[in-house]
This record gives C-alpha cells, structure tokens and sequence, in this order.
C-alpha cells in the first residue's frame, strides 16, 4: 500500500469542479469528489461507521479521489474546514451533545454537501428525510442503511416512527443501497423491488501477537478469560450471558466491557446475577488494550440478537478468538460454521460446559474464525467494495471515474 501524503492544497484549490492546473499551468481532469455523511467525524471516536470512515476516507485519498468528511462540533460559531491524513473536514458546530443538535447537524452537512458535483456517501439513515435536499441538487446518493433499527426494543413509539419514515425516505431518495448482511438486502428489497441494493460487510485488521501488558493490569492471565463486548441492553443478552457463566465454577473469568449504572434496572440485575468470576472493567476505548484483551481471549461471547453485521463481532473473528454467538440469521451469516451458538441462558450454559470438556474444539473454533474473516471481511476487502461501487456510481450518472483494475467482491458466501 502506498503511503499516504499530506493533503497541501488551499480550501479554495480542494473545491475546484471542473478541472486542476498542473505546474506548467495546463487544465486534466478535475479528480471526483467524494463525500461523507452521518458520522461525527473523523479520527473515530464513536461507534463503528466512524471506525469505517476513518479507513475508508484515507484510503480514498490514495486511490485518488477529493475526500470530504462532515464532522460534528459542540459549541456555536461557523463552518470551518481542514485537514486530516489528505481528508478534508468540514467542522460545523451544532450546538451541545444532544439528539436534537445531531439532527441539526444532519440537516447543515446536507445543506453543505449539495453545492458541488460528485458522488455522497451517507452512513445511516436515521435522518433520511434530509437527503431530499442531495436528491434534488441532483447529487448521486449511496446510503449505507445500517441495521432494521426500528426492531430494537430501546427505541419508543416515536422513535420507530421517525426510523420507519426515514428508511422509507432513504429508498426513495438514494441512488444505490448498501446492505451490510444479506438478512438487510432482503429486507430492503421487499420494501422496493426497484431500487439496486448491494451487500458490503463491515471490516476490520487480522491482528497479530499483543503485547501482555495491557491486560495485566486488569490482573487477567492470557488464555483464562472471555470476553463479551456490548452496549449493556436486553438485545444484546447480557443477562443470559452472565447467568450462564456464573452456573457454577469454571475455572475462568468472564471480563464484560461497558457502562453499568446502578441507577439502571437492567444493569442491576446484570450485576445482581454476575458469580465471582465474572469481571466488569468498564467502557474501555484504548485500542491497544482493546486489541489486547480480544487477543488474548480464550473465547468470544456474542449476544447480539438483531441488527446487521456488527463490529465487534467481526473484530472478533479478525483476532482469531473462538465465537460463541446468539443464534440468530444476522450471526450465523458473519461467524461462518465454525462458531457455536446459543438462544438462551441453558444453552450458553451447555456450549461452556462442552468447550470445558473438549478443548481441542477451542483451536478448531479459532481457525475457523480467522478463516471466514480473511474470506472477505477484512479491511482491504470490504474498501475495495466501497471504492468499485461508487466508482460504478460516478459512471451510472455520466461522470468518468479514475479507472480501477479491482472489482466489487462481496463477502457473501455463508
């Protein structure tokens, strides 16, 4: 992979349309423009669609591509731009940290990416209803549609309302569709039978030897733990995760990640069914211990009951750990056969005890996951993808992309 330079040009240069001057002053052919939306920013500070951007933004500076990034600020004042790794952020504060300043966010990165020629990338669809603004700039629209959010339990009437509309203004207002699983492109479709959906999976970096030393501070031994990695929620099956862990004595610890308030009911009653093996050790957002722990893991335990394909699990799959999962179609497409799964408290109960007595499947789990992440969930693979389809995109709509010898590989075996 070629290095990346850093992007020198003035605001007013980056902005040029139609053509570029070389040194000796002659015109070429203005490269595309491609620009991203519905994330807070770049670097990643958030969840998953922020981790993508910040490998696929870079990575499009040197296929050579223009690359803009709206980033959300606090505060008031105006937009301002500059420069990250060849990317330009577009920083538009958007007042406090709440909903309703997102929504304004949303609402100003629209406004702002619909006065140039190019090609967006929209990551969610939470607010669709804005891209009518790209739509009718004539701007080509790819939208990521993420998972079917309005199924998940949090979410009040008002809010699966407002999701509902937005995916419906999505379909009609994108160009093209992205699907991360193929349970999502099936759901579109039924939605619309015209709109073009392709499924792209998430991706992440095949990890190698961590170092110890992040996990030892936590007083754990390499190989004597499991991980779990989740938003402390009842769709992510934390209860029966950790009752089934502490059945009885299992010679292992149990190391949980997040937030768990006293004040919320369901974090008690997590807390309240946590045996003494069970560790919980807080939102932990240091990559390196992050990297660290996922390594040196003995299994993966995976609650997930809806979405699409989700990060953590494939991170998961990228460290070579052993994948227990919640089963379920979503799952079951992303860790590949080679993982065991459960549906309730008894069942995880039953696949621990199994792992217990039969430690050689650990290995065999292990190299089945390493498998099924390098067969196309890794992230040379999955940013391919991207690239192809929205080159493919530029052409569909009459503008001559840069030319790619890679074609879309979508990771759709399982």
């Amino acid at each position: 992979m070629s290095k990346v330079l850093p992007f020198e040009a003035p605001h007013e240069t980056f902005l040029t349309t139609r053509k570029e001057l070389t040194r000796n002053g002659a015109s070429k052919p203005a490269k595309p423009h491609l620009r991203i939306l519905g994330i807070r920013g770049v670097p990643a500070k958030h969840g998953g669609f922020e981790t993508f951007a910040e490998q696929f933004a870079p990575y499009m500076v040197q296929q050579g591509w223009r690359v803009t990034v709206y980033c959300q600020q606090t505060g008031s004042g105006e937009i301002s731009t500059d420069y990250w790794r060849g990317v330009c952020r577009v920083n538009i504060p958007s007042g406090d940290d709440t909903a309703a300043s997102t929504v304004l966010f949303d609402l100003r990165s629209c406004l702002h990416a619909r006065n140039e020629p190019g090609v967006c990338l929209t990551l969610g669809y939470n607010t669709a209803v804005f891209m009518a603004l790209l739509r009718r700039s004539g701007i080509t629209n790819v939208i990521n549609m993420d998972g079917i959010e309005y199924d998940r339990p949090k979410w009040g009437t008002l809010a699966k309302l407002w999701l509902r509309m937005n995916e419906r203004a999505a379909i009609w207002f994108a160009d093209h569709l992205i699907a991360d699983h193929p349970v999502i492109r099936d759901h579109l479709r039924r939605k619309s039978t015209s709109k073009p959906v392709t499924v792209i999976a998430y991706g992440s970096e095949a990890l190698g030897l961590q170092p110890t030393e992040p996990i030892e501070k936590f007083g754990l031994v390499p190989g004597k733990f499991m991980t779990v990695i989740a938003r402390p929620e009842p769709e992510n099956s934390l209860l029966e995760i950790v009752s089934a862990f502490s059945a009885r004595a299992r010679g292992i610890e149990l190391v949980v990640l997040g937030n768990y308030s006293p004040s919320v009911e369901y974090h008690r009653a997590v807390r309240a069914a946590a045996g003494k093996e069970v560790r919980f050790v807080g939102a932990i957002y240091d990559a390196t211990t992050v990297k660290a722990l996922r390594y040196h893991s003995l299994a993966y335990v995976h609650g997930h009951q809806v979405g699409g394909s989700n990060p953590s699990l494939i991170e998961a799959l990228g460290a070579g750990n052993a994948v227990i999962a919640h089963d379920n179609p979503f799952n079951r497409w992303v860790a590949g056969p080679g993982a065991l799964f459960f549906k309730n408290s008894a069942d995880l109960s039953h696949v621990l005890d199994e792992l217990e007595q039969t430690p050689a499947l650990l290995q065999q789990m292990r190299a089945a996951s390493r498998e099924r992440h390098a067969d196309g969930l890794t992230w040379e693979a999955i940013l391919s993808s991207y690239n192809q389809l929205i080159r493919d995109q530029l052409a569909v709509n009459g503008t001559q992309p840069v030319p790619v010898d890679s074609r879309l590989e979508m990771a759709s075996r399982y």
